[in-house]
């Protein structure tokens, strides 16, 4: 029977809400955060605070961690006082974009040290991880898949991908690589018909109830952009780490990618323009500048 103790490392917009709900199920978490505040709402529900993620992992025997970059999944899990360090941990589960080599990387070297590592990376958005419904896509020994199932679904709904480190990592590099040109070419589309006269708000409804409907307009638009509050929760700097990533990750297979490549572009202006930190439906702001017209219904 899984363990009901988990640790859990990295408490932001993705990780705070999943972790929650592992609280919510029942489970005892083992938790660190850079942040003091973040830890706080946890310690208060009774989770354990840790000093560092050695700490967690000789806490617990199966440690997640939802985290920004490649470079800070790879400090956390193996850098000096990391997940490696510690006495208990058995499974490193990444909950990150990380992209597959990575995953392999981190898991050759986890291996060394008697530690299972499973990529489990989730899409769904903030909304989706407050919900328990990301898509959560693990790939690792089919053995310890079947061991986390009960947690992972806590969160949403899991697919096994193959015993393969890294499978997974390429599953949500190809999902985000999608839902990145879509809104990038549902930007351009909609600008350009403003720039006409078009109300945006009946474009959208419309598109929506066409061939043209994809995540950007079903969910983007209506709730960040349309009202102008850029608050879907999802920074610019992450989707055009995604891409990249999923760039380059094309590139050693050597498949072609013309369509990303023009995608990337737009992600990198806007990434250079409106800054890491800012909310990735801002994108639009890159086109309306150009174009010399605002997104926004029509009263």
């Amino acid at each position: 029977m899984a363990s009901k103790e988990l640790g859990f490392i990295g408490l932001g917009n993705m990780g705070a809400p999943m972790a929650g709900r592992l609280v919510d199920a029942g489970y005892s978490l083992t938790v660190f955060d850079t942040r003091a505040a973040a830890l706080e709402p946890f310690t208060a529900r009774g989770a354990k605070a840790a000093p560092s993620p050695a700490a967690v992992a000789s806490a617990v025997d199966t440690v997640l961690v939802s985290l920004p970059t490649p470079a800070i999944v790879r400090q956390v899990a193996l850098g000096k006082d990391g997940v490696a360090s510690g006495s208990k941990v058995k499974t490193f589960v990444d909950l990150s974009t990380t992209g597959p080599r990575a995953a392999q990387e981190i898991a050759a070297e986890l291996a060394t040290r008697n530690i299972v590592a499973v990529d489990s990376p989730v899409s769904g958005g903030v909304a989706g991880a407050k919900k328990g419904t990301l898509a959560v896509m693990v790939s690792g020994p089919k053995d310890r898949h079947d061991t986390l199932v009960p947690a992972l679904q806590v969160i949403g709904k899991v697919f096994y991908l193959g015993d393969k480190p890294g499978l997974g990592q390429m599953m949500k590099l190809a999902n985000n690589l999608l839902s990145a040109t879509a809104m990038a070419i549902s930007c351009e589309a909609i600008v350009m018909g403003v720039k006409a006269g078009l109300d945006p708000k009946v474009m959208v409804d419309v598109i929506n109830a066409g061939s043209g409907r994809n995540s950007a307009t079903q969910e983007k638009f209506p709730r960040s952009i349309l009202p102008r509050t850029f608050d879907y929760g999802f920074a610019t700097g992450l989707m055009y780490k995604d891409v990249k990533l999923c760039l380059e990750e094309a590139q050693a297979l050597g498949v072609p990618m013309w369509v990303a490549s023009a995608v990337q572009q737009l992600w990198l202006v806007a990434n250079g323009e409106l800054g890491p930190e800012s909310d990735f439906t801002r994108v639009v702001e890159v086109l309306e500048k150009w174009a010399g017209v605002e997104v926004k219904a029509q009263n």
